[in-house]
């Protein structure tokens, strides 16, 4: 997929007057914001659970050298191949010399960010494989020739009008805007897919050391059938998504759905392991997995590391204003949101990013409503003190914090200077509350007013009332 967050601004302020994008988000608010709340009201021990995931995630990270190879050995054990891939030019490779092995030319996909992170479609497309991407949010997405929005949610920003004329464009049939109508003509186009098919691809949301298992969640069939149907499978998922045990997943399996779609439960909990076995009804003959790292491992040992905590909820992105009024398309790349704000500068380079770790209020919510509390506040403020140290950000604003630095360290010049300044601002404003237009920060008036100062500052305040 291709990065485009050095466009960030410009997009963001396109889709802020986009009366449609603004319509269809509203669904965040409704849908997953108020699901979360009541899903985790379910749970009177929230908070022990939550603390046990973390602590599960994060022992996971610092041993993970340890728990992959477990999960290679036990996996091989049961018939399965496991490939390392560094890039995501490995994985596309991996992919389709996988396919020349099996004599492949059919091709059904169930939901996975990690494909569009190495952009597999259109790579294995241009080896002329056919790929028919079969959750229904991606389907659209394919029809559409657009990527994903929502981690979740791909299709969020798009109305059900938006979809019924896609669909008469591409399937010509009657119009409907119906959606349990929707759904049956996209699985009346899909079925004969997943029975023609010789592979099939899917993610991981956790790989399972214990028993060399790749474990999926879906609230649609087609994950099951995906990875089932065809004699061909291969799972494509990072190297952070491995867990020590089943019983570790069944933790982390009270948060996810809740945190992701505000569900107790999601419909399928699919724990692929091996190969078909003689005496099974079902299952690929052929098992593949290919564990990623694109820059994972960069993180190990840095101030980053707790990124890799994410089990890819997407609850922070609901939770967040900035997410909540520019969608997902605005962030330039697969991983949006205050999540992607830390991946995409991590795996992308700070320099093809520049606006991401920026693109937040820091109100917090997002590290309130992470089940596996990541502080990602604070991984964003680090990748700000990187930006500077780098010399990455416009050199009058570099030339202003070194001119605040130096005017904090003097505390009576500091003093002095924001007594004049909160009383220029006073005049200025000409009496009234609020500042419209404030010189050398447009970018803060532009869209917003700002309090007017009381022409006092805090200092001054302070010492009238301690007279008092």
């Amino acid at each position: 997929m291709q990065v485009t967050a050095m466009h960030f601004k410009r997009k963001a302020a396109e889709n802020l007057s986009n009366e449609k994008l603004q319509r269809a988000l509203e669904k965040l608010q409704t849908k997953f914001v108020n699901g979360r709340a009541a899903a985790i009201a379910e749970l009177p021990n929230f908070d022990q659970i939550r603390n046990a995931a973390a602590d599960v995630r994060e022992r996971v990270i610092n041993n993970l050298d340890r728990y992959l190879l477990r999960f290679e050995q036990e996996a091989t054990a049961r018939g399965a191949v496991v490939h390392w891939a560094e890039t995501a030019d490995d994985v596309n490779r991996i992919v389709a010399d996988i396919a020349v092995l099996h004599g492949v030319q059919r091709i059904v996909k169930s939901k996975s960010m990690v494909s569009e992170e190495c952009g597999l479609n259109d790579y294995l497309e241009s080896q002329g494989l056919n790929v028919l991407e079969t959750d229904l949010g991606e389907y659209i997405l394919q029809l559409a020739h657009e990527p994903p929005s929502h981690i979740v949610a791909p299709v969020v920003h798009k109305t059900k009008e938006d979809i019924a004329d896609l669909f008469v464009d591409k399937h010509h049939r009657p119009r409907t805007t119906q959606i349990a109508e929707l759904c049956r003509e996209a699985r009346e186009v899909l079925r004969p897919g997943f029975l023609a098919a010789d592979m099939g691809i899917s993610g991981g949301n956790f790989i399972i050391a214990e028993t060399g298992s790749v474990l999926i969640i879906t609230n649609e069939g087609n994950g099951r059938l995906s990875t089932t149907l065809p004699r061909v499978h291969v799972a494509v998922t990072g190297i952070e998504k491995v867990v020590p045990t089943l019983e570790d997943v069944t933790t982390l399996l009270r948060l996810l759905p809740r945190s992701a779609t505000g569900q107790s439960i999601t419909n399928y909990v699919s724990v692929l392991t091996g190969v078909k076995g003689r005496d099974d009804a079902d299952g690929a003959e052929h098992f593949h997995i290919i564990l990623l790292d694109n820059g994972r491992s960069r993180l190990l040992g840095t101030e980053l590391q707790p990124m890799l905590r994410c089990i890819r909820c997407g609850a922070c992105m609901n939770h967040c204003p900035v997410y909540q009024n520019i969608g997902g398309h605005a962030y330039g790349w697969v991983y949006p949101g205050p999540m992607g704000s830390v991946l995409t500068p991590s795996f992308v380079g700070l320099e093809n990013a520049l606006d991401l770790p920026n693109a937040s209020t820091f109100c917090g919510q997002c590290a309130v409503v992470c089940p596996v509390k990541i502080p990602l506040p604070d991984l964003m403020r680090h990748l700000r003190n990187r930006q500077v140290e780098r010399h990455l950000r416009p050199w009058q604003e570099r030339a202003a914090l070194r001119v605040w630095s130096w005017m904090a360290q003097h505390p009576a010049l500091y003093a002095l200077s924001t007594r004049v300044a909160a009383r220029l601002l006073r005049l200025f404003a000409g009496g009234k509350k609020r500042l419209s237009h404030l010189p050398g920060a447009s970018g803060w008036t532009e869209e917003r007013d700002m309090p007017a100062p009381a022409g006092r500052t805090f200092r001054d305040l302070y010492r009238v009332g301690r007279r008092a």
